[in-house]
């Protein structure tokens, strides 16, 4: 789209798919993010040591929504990509939502989501829906080794690394990286024996993840998290008040997480306090 501002060009009515020449003017630009015409609204890296923000500031929506109220540079679109609108909190949802409900003319948003259930009803019903299925682990160790070195090094865990990132390149990387591996082996030991995971893996993940090394592990452990709560629920009977009970445990995980990461609390007493809550609320099987 940004390659080909015109429609009606001859490269646009000949295209076969959307792709586009690395080389070409658009694809250099977009990569050094220094296009004009697009912005990506995502977390800022900051702070000493640097690391992610635990969301997505009112203030990078505002920044990164300034492209649509500037002329097109090069007379086309203008496009924004925020990613991801889980990481959104009210007031920068709520920034999105005003551009989202007038958006001016040859204008594109695109809004990524992993848990589409928890964006704003009013931002998802403005928007149309694509949903993209998983990478399989075939792509996942493809993706891995085209990174060159040390990953294309892994070799056999590569694959077995692809094997648990439930089809993200991502988290195929946090497990590969020599860091987490030992934090890795602990969060499937602690998630595969939820609700009530023996206490000393426990103890040792609550001390892998609030060490100086931990943010990765820390992300990791929330995510396969919940991955286990979305089982769990599935597993319960429709219409049963244990749904609703699980639905507000979810809320409350992720309340406690974002809480922890916005008030540098203790990130340690933050996972003893959510495997006891979750013990407390989610019976055994």
């Amino acid at each position: 789209m940004l390659a080909n501002p015109d429609p009606a060009a001859k490269a646009v009515r000949e295209a076969r798919d959307l792709h586009v020449e690395p080389s070409h003017p658009a694809a250099r630009l977009l990569a050094q993010l220094a296009h004009p015409d697009f912005a990506l609204i995502r977390r800022d890296w900051r702070g000493t040591p640097k690391r992610l923000t635990s969301e997505i500031a009112v203030d990078a929506v505002r920044e990164g929504l300034q492209v649509f109220h500037l002329s097109a540079a090069f007379g086309g679109w203008r496009a924004a990509i925020v990613d991801c609108a889980d990481e959104l909190n009210p007031n920068s949802a709520n920034a999105l939502l005003k551009m989202i409900e007038e958006p001016p003319e040859r204008s594109l948003i695109l809004i990524v989501s992993h848990r589409p259930g928890q964006v704003l009803a009013t931002i998802r019903s403005r928007c149309r829906r694509l949903r993209l299925e998983p990478l399989t682990e075939d792509e996942i160790v493809s993706a891995v080794s085209g990174l060159g070195a040390p990953w294309s090094e892994a070799g056999h865990e590569a694959i077995a690394a692809a094997g648990r990132a439930d089809g993200s390149v991502r988290e195929a990387l946090v497990r590969l990286a020599p860091e987490s591996g030992a934090a890795g082996a602990l969060i499937d030991e602690v998630v595969g024996a939820l609700p009530r995971p023996d206490p000393r893996a426990v103890a040792r993940l609550a001390d892998a993840v609030s060490a100086r090394a931990g943010d990765e592990a820390y992300l990791a452990f929330h995510r396969e998290l919940y991955g286990w709560l979305a089982t769990y629920a599935r597993d319960v009977e429709p219409g049963s008040l244990r749904v609703e009970e699980i639905g507000g445990l979810w809320d409350r995980i992720r309340d406690a997480e974002r809480e922890t990461e916005a008030l540098n609390l203790d990130r340690k007493l933050h996972i003893l306090a959510l495997i006891a809550e979750i013990a407390a609320t989610a019976p055994g099987r």
